[in-house]
């Protein structure tokens, strides 16, 4: 071999190395976009193998220029290097606020996770899934990260999922569902609370440095106080129709928490997740630790976009039957409360046939025999007819609803218990108490122990024995009105502090075997109202209850907090008696969701019965477009005297336009017209009052046409004052 040859061949070697070596290096760095139609979640594994969220915002047309975003940024130092970790570790570099935090088999309580791989897969038609696998370079221990994202909905579900190879026990002392950075001039968030019949206050605040936490720590009915929904609008208070704005929401029925951490470079972190309250978590080896997802969305045109992304996803992926089918119905509650009898319930069958609804829906009271239903003192768990009330038993009514053309349907409360109750005489170690306390009661009585298997097929059998005694059942209401006070379950003995989260778990279960077998039965969400209102929930439900305030000028409001968030077929609204209004504005408030009634038909007087039979006429041929339609919020009742709020077809040919005057001072009224969205600015439209009392006339003229551009830059006044206090509007494309 020649010295020339040899030279070439040390230098080829050299340069291969070198090569080989920088390729590693940029090999290293790994830029993974999340991306649906809009908006755009970048994630990045630097040198370090470091999991890092470099941009969270609108989509770029170019994916590759995703690179180039951290260099726009002259902010102040990171001094850990992971003030942006897709997903925060504790106990070692990190100073702010963690999303896992983990005690080792061997004692220590640090954790570094580091980017492996990851993987992305189709998961349905215009649905992905990202998987992302971390993992502790020293301990055995890792973390999947996963983000579900929806194209056209620019809708994302993120979850970990948490294991371990060590030899022993891990106990998870806190374990979050998603860590989302933010980057912005300023952030203000729009949060909710309530109590008991003030479900879904507002609260708009700007976030500063430091943390601002959402959290619930009431076990079961966990939205009691505080929802987990939120916005967060970027560089001022979003409004309707502009800003940026990001919504969010945890799946889970249980304790909740969201951490908001301004940090010192002036960025956003969200952390959300179970609340750790009380929960450290024992994992053994082997085992999938599974958190529930967050949902998130982000939007760059307001809040009216936004909730329609939401909707959109809920009806299509979520919300159980989602494009399906509602019943409307009676409900007995408020005309009878605990004193019925069969001969009652059967003339209350007729005026449901009257009426002209779905379905006849017996309430609270049917059951109990030593301990009788009669108030909610005693009864809770003693899940059979009372024989005085129903002597032929809920076999009997179901079977006399059928004959008189109506289906119907019944309340239950299987998850709680009356300690006047022959089961809590006979499984007292199925109740949720703590042994050395005095039992302290939320309505007069305690929750049952689903983390218990036995309990779990309880409660399962306390909903399949009623379709076994009668088959035609057609609906379920199903109520949770308890906090969990004094947690203890007697068969998790050393293991206390994981049931908060293996309640939750014990409930899905249950719903799961439920709907294996009774796939497609509507069931309403109920819980007090608004105490159990969330997206885990509601993949098992057809509907929820918002609120047991159902004065209508209350419900506007509640009803329209909850429409930023969840669909109008998901919202059950019931007509009651509650309030001063006439029929007609109650009526009109309760078609803005799933209609129902609770009112005595038989005091109605002619015009009044006349007006609901023709209402739930009208509601028949209109709720297609309020379900399913895309929802424009156009007047807010917090800003002015009235509030609008309208319902649009995908084709943009129909339009339901609901108006309420919100203010009833002197002189009140629809001084100026109100401007319409979401219609063809080509298309003319017939406007047309509907749902009008009987014996009056609508002051709207007469085949009052008007083009779509002409109700979106101008308006049209529905008329409101103290002699129309509601409106229905309805605009019909004319071809």
């Amino acid at each position: 071999m020649t010295i020339y040859n040899h030279r070439f061949i040390i230098k080829s070697i050299f340069l291969f190395g070198l090569l080989a070596c920088v390729s590693e290096t940029f090999a290293q760095v790994v830029t993974i976009p999340i991306e649906t139609a809009n908006q755009a979640v970048v994630l990045q594994a630097g040198n370090d193998k470091r999991l890092r969220c470099i941009y969270f915002g609108h989509k770029l047309s170019n994916a590759k220029e995703y690179e180039s975003v951290p260099e726009a940024y002259k902010q102040a130092e990171d001094h850990a290097g992971l003030l942006n970790s897709a997903y925060t570790p504790s106990g070692s570099r990190n100073l702010f606020e963690p999303a896992i935090t983990v005690t080792h088999a061997d004692g220590n309580q640090s954790l570094d996770l580091q980017y492996v791989s990851h993987e992305v897969k189709s998961a349905g038609s215009g649905v992905s899934l990202l998987s992302v696998l971390l993992k502790d370079p020293v301990y055995n221990f890792e973390v999947t990260l996963y983000y579900k994202y929806y194209h056209q909905d620019d809708v994302i579900e993120q979850w970990s999922v948490i294991k371990h190879h060590e030899k022993g026990k891990v106990t998870l002392q806190k374990y979050a569902s998603a860590n989302l950075h933010v980057k912005a001039n300023e952030y203000w968030l729009k949060q909710f609370h309530g109590d008991w019949a003030k479900e879904m206050q507002p609260e708009e605040s700007k976030l500063t440095h430091g943390i601002k936490t959402l959290d619930s720590k009431l076990g079961t009915r966990a939205n009691l106080f505080m929802p987990s929904v939120f916005m967060v609008s970027l560089n001022g208070p979003a409004k309707e129709d502009e800003g940026s704005v990001l919504y969010g929401g945890l799946e889970w029925s249980g304790n909740f928490k969201v951490d908001m951490e301004v940090d010192n470079q002036d960025n956003l972190r969200i952390i959300a997740g179970i609340n750790n309250y009380a929960s450290a978590y024992v994992l053994n080896a082997e085992t999938d630790f599974t958190t529930p997802p967050f949902v998130y969305t982000l939007s760059d045109k307001g809040t009216g976009d936004a909730s329609r992304h939401l909707h959109n996803w809920a009806r299509n992926f979520k919300l159980l039957n989602g494009k399906g089918e509602r019943l409307t119905l009676l409900n007995n509650w408020e005309s009878t409360y605990f004193d019925f009898n069969e001969q009652k319930l059967g003339e209350l069958l007729k005026d449901t046939k009257k009426l002209g609804v779905d379905l006849f829906l017996l309430d609270d009271g049917w059951f109990g025999n030593n301990h009788p239903r009669n108030d909610d003192h005693a009864g809770l768990g003693d899940w059979r007819e009372n024989r005085k009330k129903l002597p032929n038993g809920i076999a009997s009514i179901a079977k006399e609803a059928v004959n008189n053309g109506v289906k119907f349907g019944i309340w239950i409360e299987p998850e709680m218990v009356n300690p006047r109750s022959d089961l809590y005489q006979k499984h007292p170690d199925w109740v949720v108490k703590q042994p050395k306390r005095e039992e302290y009661y939320f309505r007069n009585q305690l929750a049952l122990d689903l983390s218990n298997l036995k309990v779990q097929d309880f409660v399962y059998q306390v909903v399949d024995s009623l379709f076994i005694k009668a088959p035609s059942l057609a609906y379920i209401k199903w109520d949770c009105n308890a906090v969990t006070y004094n947690a203890y379950a007697v068969h998790l003995k050393d293991a206390q502090s994981q049931f908060y989260v293996e309640y939750v778990r014990g409930l899905y279960k249950v719903l799961q075997r439920i709907r294996a077998k009774y796939p497609t039965v509507p069931m309403m969400l109920c819980s007090g109202g608004g105490g159990r209102v969330d997206y885990g929930a509601l993949q098992y439900f057809t509907e929820f209850w918002p609120s047991d305030n159902t004065d209508p000028m209350e419900r506007i409001f509640i009803q329209w907090n909850y429409s930023y968030f969840y669909p109008a077929i998901a919202t059950s609204n019931h007509v009651t008696d509650w309030g001063k209004q006439p029929i007609k504005f109650r009526t009109d408030v309760a078609m803005m969701g799933k209609l129902g009634f609770d009112i005595v038909v038989s005091k109605l007087n002619t015009n009044d019965l006349q007006f609901c039979q023709n209402a739930v006429k009208a509601y028949n041929d209109l709720k297609g477009v309020i379900w399913q339609g895309d929802q424009y919020r156009l007047r807010s009742p917090y800003e002015q005297n009235m509030a609008c709020i309208m319902y649009a077809d995908a084709a943009k040919s129909t339009v339901i336009m609901f108006n309420y005057l919100v203010n009833n001072r002197y002189g009140e009224s629809s001084k100026m017209p109100v401007k319409l969205k979401g219609l063809d600015p080509q298309k003319r439209y017939l406007v047309k009052e509907i749902n009008l009392y009987p014996g009056t006339q609508s002051t709207i003229k007469n085949n009052l046409t008007l083009s779509g551009d002409f109700l979106m830059t101008v308006g049209v006044n529905p008329d409101l004052n103290s002699q129309r206090t509601s409106v229905i509007l309805s605009l019909t494309e004319v071809k």
